[in-house]
């Protein structure tokens, strides 16, 4: 009879993004469930992943002491019920309550995975009661992922875990890269370009992810203005959901609406990177990058900061460039040093292909998921 494994998560959309592969690889040798907050999702989508079970329960990831109450009971409930072999928590409030949940339902195996933290660029009570959240779940979990070494030590510097009770999978990566979606393509890349209006000397800067502060999006945009003031060949492409309403502060900013592209979220951003010449993430905090190695896969140069999450992403000087967290003056010179070129970002692009196809697969890491979870149920046995 198969071992049952439960993924716990807030938003579906943690589960499209990072957990698919994960799913069908380990269906093979387990039954795996999944439990989300389908309150504005449609579960149909899940109907052709390999799940034996789909539970909406409303995890939210905001803090609200009765909803999560709420929450907590309404899981344990569930999980009592089904009395899963192992259950396995993704994001900190669906590692809070769901490790707790099935810690008073009598779970056996509770696996958490970092994936970043919050509280890097937090400050005052706030940053403590967060920290508080990731130390009740280490606490009560029996087994700890983390999805970088970096991010690992930095935790260990934080005293939210120790050397011994957490570990990373291979090279790190939550759910690595797929192979066959990120390829680069000419036909692709003049179409993209053709779409955007970009001409084949532009050199096209691209940001891919959720507008927010803390992916230093600001200092890009100051950077880049710099850029554009001397070199008006230098494009800035900036790709994803604006959940911060950033858009009119860049426009301010760079105030140029021919230099910078705003393109809005996609589900193919594959095809957005066939378009650009150079990916930056200047970003402040970062659980690991997967848009790093996802570009880095499309022959793109990295240009990125050297925050803890970050640093299993590129090759200094191999792959891509490193600034300063923060840095803006850093962010230009990076920028500079590759608008100016293209011999460099074509070798970058290159190295970088062949480090993210060597380490860091779909494929590989679903395998390291799977021998997790194979060795972890033969060490019950015992």
């Amino acid at each position: 009879m198969k071992k049952r494994i439960c993924f716990i998560v807030s938003s579906p959309l943690t589960a499209k993004a990072f957990l698919l592969k994960h799913f069908e690889v380990l269906s093979e040798e387990f039954d795996i469930s999944l439990i989300a907050n389908f309150e504005n999702e449609d579960l149909s989508f899940f109907k052709n992943v390999p799940l034996v079970h789909v539970e909406s329960i409303g995890i939210h990831r905001s803090i609200n002491i009765i909803q999560d109450i709420k929450s907590l009971l309404n899981l344990r409930s569930y999980l009592k019920k089904m009395q899963f072999d192992a259950i396995h928590t993704v994001t900190p409030k669906a590692g809070l309550v769901g490790i707790l949940a099935a810690k008073s339902a009598g779970i056996k195996n509770r696996i958490h995975i970092f994936t970043g933290q919050v509280w890097h660029t937090k400050t005052g009570l706030f940053k403590l009661i967060l920290m508080t959240i990731d130390k009740i779940i280490v606490k009560n979990a029996t087994a700890i992922l983390v999805d970088g070494e970096s991010q690992r030590q930095y935790l260990i510097e934080n005293k939210i875990v120790n050397k011994n009770n957490a570990f990373v999978l291979g090279k790190g990566s939550i759910s690595g890269v797929d192979l066959n979606r990120f390829v680069p393509n000419d036909e692709v890349r003049k179409q993209m370009r053709t779409q955007l209006n970009l001409s084949d000397n532009e050199v096209a800067f691209m940001f891919l992810g959720r507008f927010n502060i803390d992916k230093g999006l600001l200092d890009l945009a100051h950077a880049f203005q710099k850029i554009r003031i001397k070199n008006k060949k230098a494009t800035l492409i900036l790709v994803g959901f604006d959940e911060e309403h950033l858009e009119s502060k860049i426009r301010a900013i760079i105030n140029d609406d021919t230099a910078v592209i705003f393109t809005g979220s996609t589900p193919k951003p594959q095809d957005y990177l066939q378009a650009a010449d150079v990916f930056c993430l200047p970003s402040y905090r970062e659980g690991f990058g997967t848009s790093v190695i996802e570009a880095s896969l499309m022959k793109l140069p990295i240009i990125c900061s050297d925050t803890y999450g970050l640093m299993e992403t590129i090759i200094e000087n191999e792959t891509g460039l490193r600034h300063k967290v923060g840095d803006v003056k850093g962010i230009e010179h990076q920028m500079n040093v590759l608008l100016n070129d293209e011999n460099k970002r074509k070798t970058f692009g290159e190295n970088g292909a062949n480090y993210v196809k060597k380490y860091f697969s779909a494929a590989t890491i679903s395998n390291e998921w799977a021998d997790f979870y194979t060795k972890l149920f033969e060490e019950n046995k015992k």
